[in-house]
């Protein structure tokens, strides 16, 4: 996708936030853990390859990523650390995972049986690094039954395999529902009572449950999601218990300003009228940049006040009610500070009905990432 480098809207990235997040995460954990940085969805919006540098500058001992692709950039970006992909690949993808020692995770005894012909068949040299999911109450991917378990246990010793992990994932780890929490803890349990020899990772903790749960890290790995861009897995529900840096704001400079007369509309739809005369400034950000559309009547910071979105927002533009007459290029805050007043990723996914991770990794690649050391 064509990135606006010549429009005056970006999003900011605080590399040093970043790292930050991840040293108090390490900081929380028994000697001996490992921390894997999640930078899938392009790092949550924030940029692959500069996130993954930052986060192998800060001491992580591996990446999780969505899909094989991503895991195929980073190492095609000359990252060569753990890279798991947490979304099941179809088996005729997993000879590029072999070959560039990429770990797949693998959640029925069929992949196995289907993985282990076609080794044989193409000769695959390289034993094929899996980590073994585990159902225990997510009902995503994983392995249900401990029978079905014990089974693949016994393929994955078998020399087309490197068994390097087992893992699982947390359903209510963000909330309150601590009884469904405890179950799937349980359940964790019973699957491992019949693993006689443990893997190099066993990882049930994600951001949720290495800030809330340290009892039950009863693995070796935290999977380091949201919190290490410095927002909380809850929202505003639970408060962090390690200290959180947010690493994106996003800003741009007015494009046009205009007095509007009273009884003049503003935007598709005529969704804002104005009752008397006053100051529009236009933004050259929309939906398209994965501004929702929905924040007619929320806000940007424009010189420490807020000056509210009116009419509904386009595609690529907005139009805010300005407190007086400013010149063009004058910049607006949309996520984070200007004088006094903050602007929070939490601040517009509640008022998007949504969450936090949604609005950070909606934010569109044509949105040039500026980083900051």
């Amino acid at each position: 996708m064509t990135i606006g480098r010549m429009r005056d809207a970006q999003l900011t990235i605080n590399l040093s936030a970043i790292k930050d997040n991840i040293a108090s995460q390490k900081a929380s954990l028994s000697a001996g853990s490992h921390v894997f940085a999640v930078v899938k969805a392009n790092a949550y919006g924030c940029g692959l390859i500069p996130v993954a540098s930052a986060a192998i500058q800060a001491g992580v001992d591996g990446f999780c990523v969505a899909i094989l692709d991503e895991g195929l950039a980073l190492r095609e970006a000359g990252i060569n650390q753990t890279t798991l992909v947490l979304g099941i690949t179809p088996v005729k993808y997993a000879a590029a995972a072999a070959d560039q020692e990429i770990s797949l995770a693998v959640g029925s005894v069929e992949w196995l049986d289907a993985y282990r012909r076609m080794a044989h068949q193409q000769h695959i040299d390289n034993p094929l690094k899996v980590h073994l999911a585990l159902d225990t109450g997510m009902g995503r991917i994983g392995f249900t039954t401990r029978e079905e378990f014990r089974q693949a246990l016994a393929i994955v010793q078998g020399p087309e395999f490197d068994f390097e992990g087992i893992f699982t994932h947390f359903a209510t780890a963000d909330g309150s529902d601590e009884q469904y929490f405890r179950r799937q803890f349980r359940r964790w349990q019973q699957f491992m009572t019949v693993v006689k020899h443990r893997p190099r990772y066993c990882h049930v903790a994600n951001s949720s449950v290495g800030m809330w749960h340290h009892d039950v890290i009863i693995g070796n790995t935290v999977r380091m999601g949201i919190s290490m861009y410095g927002e909380s897995p809850a929202g505003r529900a639970m408060s962090p218990t390690i200290n959180l840096k947010p690493a994106m704001e996003m800003s741009a400079n007015l494009t046009y300003v205009k007095l509007l007369q009273a009884g003049d509309s503003v935007g598709y739809g005529k969704t804002y009228t104005a009752q008397q005369n006053e100051w529009i400034g236009t933004l050259p950000v929309g939906y398209a940049d994965g501004y929702p559309r929905r924040m007619q009547g929320f806000r940007v910071l424009i010189a420490g006040q807020e000056c509210e979105i009116v009419g509904r927002v386009c595609m690529d533009q907005l139009m805010v009610r300005l407190p007086k007459k400013l010149p063009v290029g004058t910049r607006a805050v949309f996520i984070g500070q200007s004088g006094d007043q903050k602007i929070t990723l939490d601040d517009i996914a509640d008022y998007a009905g949504t969450i936090n991770y949604e609005i950070m990794t909606m934010m569109g690649e044509r949105l040039k990432r500026v980083y900051r050391h």
